[in-house]
């Protein structure tokens, strides 16, 4: 995918930061939309942004529930949330209810990028969802089942493959303890499930469970598996 042929829809009712955005990004490639508040930014969805930044601090219409306006919208658009530091319940409240990824003010431009890369790898994906992935050493067969870390086969057990299924659905993508666990368990609500079988794949497919590369930690929020190369 061509960043020139990508639009970008800033959402955000800080003009420093749309103005930092919008140069950070043309800088690419990247074609911007701006919208300083939820009435313009809902307007501006018609011109088919292929990706939204959005800041859930916002005058008019509250963060969360322009994400759900959105996502009623628009089910596939990935969305990168930015959002105020150590708020975690609202990380997780967007995670939920649809956003692809986040970043805490301030970031770094590079970060943004690599996420928004990310997100747009990750729709492309689910759109044609590639029986093989790869990252690194892991490489991960959905239609054979097979793991393999290098050449080495990976036995899991069923529940750990299923988590790893849903997480190379998702990679690159933060998974929250309560999707995880409604897509693994149903009716469970206990993260320390979750956090078992978490620690169980790690020891099988990392090579230092302890500085895990590649199912990561977003703390107090989920589980990220790196990105596809």
């Amino acid at each position: 995918m061509n960043a020139a042929q990508i639009k970008v829809l800033v959402i955000d009712d800080e003009p420093p930061i749309r103005k930092l955005l919008r140069m950070g990004l043309s800088t690419q490639g990247y074609d911007i939309l701006e919208a300083s508040n939820g009435k313009i930014a809902l307007e501006k969805l018609a011109d088919g942004p292929a990706l939204i930044i959005l800041d859930l601090g916002l005058p008019d219409i509250q963060g969360h529930d322009l994400l759900r306006m959105i996502r009623g919208r628009n089910e596939s658009v990935p969305i990168v949330v930015l959002s105020s530091r150590g708020d975690e319940a609202g990380k997780v409240q967007a995670l939920d209810l649809g956003a692809d990824d986040y970043l805490t003010k301030p970031f770094g431009m590079d970060e943004l990028l690599a996420r928004m890369r990310a997100a747009l790898r990750h729709q492309l994906q689910v759109q044609g969802e590639r029986p093989l992935f790869r990252a690194g050493d892991l490489s991960v067969d959905l239609v054979r089942r097979i793991v393999k870390v290098g050449e080495r086969d990976v036995k899991l057990s069923p529940k750990e493959y299923e988590l790893l299924r849903v997480l190379v659905q998702h990679a690159g993508k933060v998974l929250t303890h309560r999707f995880l666990l409604k897509e693994l368990w149903d009716e469970l609500t206990d993260a320390q499930y979750l956090r078992v079988y978490v620690r169980q794949l790690r020891q099988k497919i990392e090579a230092d469970p302890e500085r895990p590369q590649f199912v990561l930690t977003e703390t107090g929020i989920g589980y990220r598996l790196r990105a596809p190369d």
